[in-house]
Protein backbone atom coordinates (compact mmCIF):
# COMPACT_ATOMS: atom_id res chain seq x y z
CA UNK A 1 0.00 0.00 0.00
CA UNK A 2 1.15 3.28 -0.96
CA UNK A 3 1.07 6.60 0.94
CA UNK A 4 -1.54 7.94 -1.62
CA UNK A 5 -3.63 5.14 -1.55
CA UNK A 6 -3.68 5.09 2.62
CA UNK A 7 -6.33 6.01 4.97
CA UNK A 8 -6.40 9.30 5.34
CA UNK A 9 -5.69 9.21 9.50
CA UNK A 10 -2.54 7.47 8.26
CA UNK A 11 -1.70 10.00 5.93
CA UNK A 12 -1.98 12.45 9.06
CA UNK A 13 0.10 10.24 11.46
CA UNK A 14 2.92 10.31 8.85
CA UNK A 15 2.75 14.22 8.48
CA UNK A 16 2.68 14.72 12.09
CA UNK A 17 5.67 12.23 12.77
CA UNK A 18 7.46 13.69 9.76
CA UNK A 19 7.27 17.28 11.41
CA UNK A 20 8.07 16.25 15.05
CA UNK A 21 11.05 14.34 13.93
CA UNK A 22 11.61 17.27 11.80
CA UNK A 23 11.74 19.37 14.43
CA UNK A 24 13.50 17.48 16.64
CA UNK A 25 10.99 17.08 19.38
CA UNK A 26 12.08 14.08 22.25
CA UNK A 27 9.55 11.74 22.01
CA UNK A 28 8.42 12.08 25.60
CA UNK A 29 7.61 15.73 24.88
CA UNK A 30 5.60 14.32 21.59
CA UNK A 31 3.66 12.08 23.30
CA UNK A 32 2.94 14.31 26.36
CA UNK A 33 1.81 17.14 23.90
CA UNK A 34 -0.25 14.11 21.75
CA UNK A 35 -2.11 13.41 24.77
CA UNK A 36 -3.27 16.92 25.26
CA UNK A 37 -4.49 17.20 21.64
CA UNK A 38 -5.86 13.77 22.16
CA UNK A 39 -8.11 15.30 24.83
CA UNK A 40 -8.91 18.45 22.80
CA UNK A 41 -10.30 16.62 20.21
CA UNK A 42 -12.27 14.23 22.29
CA UNK A 43 -13.97 17.23 23.60
CA UNK A 44 -14.82 18.61 20.46
CA UNK A 45 -16.15 15.49 19.27
CA UNK A 46 -18.53 14.89 22.15
CA UNK A 47 -19.60 18.44 21.87
CA UNK A 48 -20.04 17.72 18.16
CA UNK A 49 -22.41 14.16 19.26
CA UNK A 50 -24.23 16.36 21.62
CA UNK A 51 -25.51 19.33 19.55
CA UNK A 52 -26.84 16.28 16.93
CA UNK A 53 -29.39 15.40 20.00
Amino acid sequence: MSLETAPAEIQLAVDLIALLEANEVPPRLALAALAIVARDFERKLAAEQGTGD
